[in-house]
């Protein structure tokens, strides 16, 4: 059986709230996927950007006060799918990252399901 968890997607998890990074790291695991991480600061998200190893990422748009848009940059330099969790509606995303999915915080697992799948699908 512990073949079978090696086999899951890896999502590369950005947050800073710890709370929130249990809850998705329950969510994946029940949806089929393996946490990475979690990156609780902009270097940690960074340092694990560039240690690789994942298939996708969850990214809290501000990390402490600070945007998480250097990490969304270094995904994007690297062809690694991604989504912004916010607290708010996302409307405050820069123009560059209108594309990104967004997941508004509080989302329920389906959500989280179906922005991963489709991430995922076109990373493919």
């Amino acid at each position: 059986m512990s073949g079978e968890k090696s086999d899951r997607p890896r999502i590369l998890v950005v947050e800073d709230e710890v709370m929130i990074c249990v809850m998705i790291e329950d969510l994946l695991d029940d949806a089929g996927y393996r946490a990475v991480g979690p990156a609780t600061t902009l270097a940690e998200g960074l340092a694990l950007v560039e240690a690789g190893g994942f298939d996708g990422a969850l990214l809290d748009l501000s990390l402490a006060g600070e945007p998480a848009y250097p990490i969304a940059e270094a995904l994007a330099e690297r062809a690694l799918p991604f989504a912004f969790l916010t607290g708010s509606d996302g409307s405050a995303l820069e123009a560059r990252f209108a594309a990104a999915p967004v997941l508004q915080k509080p989302f329920e697992q389906a959500q989280l399901e179906r922005t991963l799948q489709a991430l995922l699908a076109e990373a493919h």
